[in-house]
């Protein structure tokens, strides 16, 4: 479309920016639709106008002139928005301008929920706005506290993470005393378990380290841990003391010629020790005694004595029970004193007497027949009512050599026809007859008879 205005000397101006000059032509003729162009009208386009952004505008007329005709605007947002369209416009002939533009918010993305963790913005998501990270009770925050929205659309910093660096706590039962139970170095000790907490878990593994309750405990102290850990590995332990006492006695002194067999440990509460004597002696006084809770013995302390017996007596029975429980008595049977057997035997039987007496045995000889015979303990003769006696009781022959081995109970343990050297009757006698007090006795002290 253009537009025709008489101008002096016969000139048009035209918006496309030509000129064509017509002689002779001095009246205004037909003016064909469209803008008339005149730089002097001051609102050719519309006020330019930016919400949340400004507008820069040169205009040919001047700084005072914002949409005549030919006028160009620079476009900007406020911080915190970005513009979208023509950073750039004119103003055209056609009374609008040449491009559009808008100011948009800028957002940052929403930051992510942290797992035991939350924020709070101060304005959202928006450019400037601060949000502050807090972490759930028992959770500690690594890296930033806060992160700030940028111009850019980006967060500061980066994110941080919650985690759990609180220990659990678990508190162990107190310490604790007891008594061992009598005749034992020990005692059961019990308790309950301790239970623990975590300010981020709720449920913990509590793991004894150690011996634990209504089991036996030994005399003296002994540690008892209990250790905890959480999900993160956090570990928390505690301990404590359990402390066993054992009550004792004095120490019990054997007796002159005898020994002592003590259970348990000897002289704690509960123990009992036994009197024992060496060969050839005899206990007199009580036959054991007890550590009782007080720390005091029972009865009173027995003694060794040599051993005496009548053997007078007019009985077997009566020479029989005085060796009751205390000896043990190898009976030599022979037709007469000359007999070789007999006379090879007493021989090797006067050799180890002290080996007789270190296993409790007394020798008894019935030698002869009547109206000869006579019978003998060493050299103290038996009366012949008690020498018919005992070859009754026992059945032993007045006709050939034999010998008989008795037990403290008076039981016939074994028969022998012929001689026996020391070490044969000594190897019977310690495997079949003694106890075992007797055999560790008898180990401690066979050195003495060689």
């Amino acid at each position: 479309m253009k537009s025709i205005h008489r101008i002096p000397q016969g000139r048009f101006s035209i918006s496309a920016g030509s000129e064509q000059t017509y002689d002779d032509y001095e009246s205004e003729e037909h003016i064909e639709e469209g803008p008339i162009l005149d730089y002097n009208d001051p609102t050719w386009c519309h006020s330019p106008s930016l919400a949340n952004g400004e507008v820069t505008c040169v205009s040919p007329r001047g700084r005072s002139y914002r949409s005549t005709l030919g006028t160009r605007c620079e476009m900007t947002c406020d911080r915190g928005y970005k513009l979208q369209g023509k950073s750039s416009v004119h103003c055209l002939a056609n009374r609008r301008w040449s491009g559009t533009a808008y100011c948009r918010r800028v957002r940052c993305h929403v930051l992510h929920l942290n797992p035991h963790g939350r924020y709070s913005c101060t304005h959202g998501f928006v450019v400037d706005s601060r949000c502050d990270f807090t972490c759930d009770p028992g959770y500690r925050i690594i890296g930033q506290h806060s992160r700030t929205c940028l111009a850019d659309a980006l967060w500061s910093g980066v994110e941080p993470v919650c985690t759990d660096d609180d220990p659990p706590k678990i508190k162990c039962p107190l310490s604790r005393i007891k008594v061992a139970d009598p005749g034992v170095l020990t005692a059961k000790v019990s308790w309950d378990p301790p239970v623990a907490k975590d300010t981020a878990d709720k449920t913990l593994e509590v793991i004894l380290v150690g011996q634990g309750p209504a089991t036996a405990f030994q005399e003296g102290a002994t540690i008892v841990r209990y250790k905890v850990y959480d999900q993160a590995r956090n570990r928390a332990a505690c301990k404590f003391i359990v402390r066993v006492q054992v009550r004792r006695c004095e120490v019990l002194k054997p007796p002159l010629h005898g020994y002592l067999s003590c259970s348990s440990d000897g002289n704690n509460y509960g123990a009992m020790c036994e009197y024992h004597c060496d060969g050839g002696y005899e206990r007199k006084g009580t036959v054991s005694r007890v550590c009782q809770f007080d720390h005091r013995w029972s009865g009173a302390p027995a003694e060794c004595k040599q051993m005496e017996f009548k053997s007078d007596v007019t009985t077997a029975s009566a020479l029989l029970d005085q060796f009751y429980e205390k000896r043990r008595l190898l009976i030599v049977s022979a037709p007469n004193i000359a007999d070789q057997e007999y006379k090879l035997q007493n021989l090797m039987i006067q050799k180890s007497g002290c080996g007789l007496d270190l296993r409790h045995v007394t020798v008894i000889e019935l030698l002869g027949s009547p109206p000869r015979e006579h019978g003998r303990i060493k050299e103290r003769p038996l009366q012949s009512q008690v020498i018919e006696g005992l070859r009754q009781a026992f059945r032993i022959s007045r006709f050939y050599f034999s010998m008989l081995l008795l037990d403290k109970r008076g039981v016939d343990r074994e028969r022998f026809i012929g001689t026996m050297t020391s070490d044969e009757l000594f190897a019977y006698i310690d495997d079949f007859l003694l106890s075992e007090e007797e055999r560790d006795r008898l180990e401690l002290h066979k050195d003495f008879c060689e």
